[in-house]
């Protein structure tokens, strides 16, 4: 993003800010003209679901800022864990506040963000890694996105330099494969993981962060290494077999949804892999029922959402109108959203998907 249009967009977040409830109640979808068209009926019903959420996650911040839900991984098709301070969830949860207009001390959620943006600096490691209750490169990618988000928006000093230590953590953790995996210094790499890290690096670099073009450059190559031209999806992870090929792992709607917005974030918006990926998202979008018995359902709709959202069009319009009816359909009667990792997790997620119109983070301008 050129200098300017961030300046622009710092001057529109303040401005946002100080108006009172009104920022978001009264908040123009931007339609960007004939490339994404707004059912604007089914926004506004999104608008208050949203609100409901966020209330939701205002009332479970704990008192130091952070928020509570399951710290694990997966194993299988099972998510296994324990509830603590999460890191990811608390960045995705002021991430959904930041969608709704707010930032640190402004803004009808100012106070949650603060607390939450406290939290996050307090927990960053001398190496850079922002990690509580032994999580991982995917929080710790998350917490960059939104320290990121919040330099970039407001120009905060005492967030620049723990931003550009988590930065450095993240370049150094690039292994030689062009991707990342759930350890810093690890030497293989998974899809999942690593469109984390193009997503964090790409809001840094917007921010004025610098970001080696060979960082960028070695994802991009990964990310397309990772394409299966069989299926059109993208895979888990890649390994190069003994007659220097490509060997196929397991492809998935997640895994896709992440490699095509990966390859967006790193400023790919033509590639053959694109319009594959996105024909993949349409034949194996999940069912809404699965969002109750899974941990990957809000994650993939949320980087599928993103996917759709860049390429505009019909293919939006119509993503748009099944995505939003299913999300609607699945919050609860307290305003939350639920799967296996926690309450807090699949409201924040279900949040930032139906707050991408509003285009509040840069993170999701093209």
């Amino acid at each position: 993003m050129k200098a300017p249009k961030r300046l622009l967009l710092v001057s529109l977040a303040l401005l946002v800010s100080f108006a009172p409830i009104l920022d978001f109640a009264t908040a123009q979808v931007v339609e960007d003209g004939p490339r994404r068209v707004i059912d604007m009926k089914l926004q506004e019903r999104a608008r208050l679901s949203i609100e409901r959420g966020l209330e939701f996650l205002k009332n479970t911040q704990n008192p130091d800022g952070s928020w509570t839900d399951k710290i694990g991984r997966k194993v299988h098709y099972e998510y296994r864990g324990r509830l603590g301070k999460h890191v990811g969830v608390t960045a995705l949860a002021c991430l959904s506040f930041l969608a709704q207009g707010s930032l640190p001390g402004r803004g009808k959620y100012g106070e949650q963000v603060e607390m939450g943006l406290d939290f996050l600096l307090r927990n960053v490691q001398t190496n850079g890694f922002i990690t509580v209750n032994e999580s991982r490169m995917y929080s710790h990618a998350f917490a960059t996105l939104f320290l990121a988000e919040v330099y970039g928006m407001t120009g905060m000093e005492r967030v620049k330099e723990r931003l550009k230590s988590s930065v450095g953590l993240i370049i150094q953790a690039q292994n030689e494969t062009g991707g990342w995996r759930y350890q810093p210094g690890a030497d293989d790499a998974d899809m999942s993981i690593t469109v984390c890290q193009v997503m964090a690096l790409r809001a840094a670099r917007n921010a004025g962060i610098n970001v080696p073009k060979n960082v960028i450059d070695a994802a991009i190559s990964y990310v397309r290494n990772s394409s299966n031209i069989e299926s059109g999806g993208f895979m888990y992870q890649h390994e190069v077999g003994p007659t220097g090929r490509v060997q196929r792992s397991r492809t998935t709607f997640p895994l896709t949804a992440a490699g095509i917005t990966a390859l967006y974030g790193a400023g790919i918006y033509e590639d053959r892999a694109l319009d594959r990926g996105l024909a993949y998202l349409r034949r194996h979008r999940p069912r809404r029922y699965e969002a109750l018995n899974t941990f990957d359902y809000y994650y993939g709709m949320y980087y599928a959402t993103q996917a759709a959202f860049q390429r505009g069009g019909e293919y939006w319009a119509s993503w748009h109108r099944d995505t939003w009816r299913d999300i609607l359909s699945l919050q609860n009667p307290d305003g939350s959203w639920q799967d296996l990792v926690g309450p807090n997790y699949a409201t924040a997620m279900a949040c930032i998907i139906l707050e991408i119109p509003y285009q509040y983070l840069p993170i999701f301008e093209r």
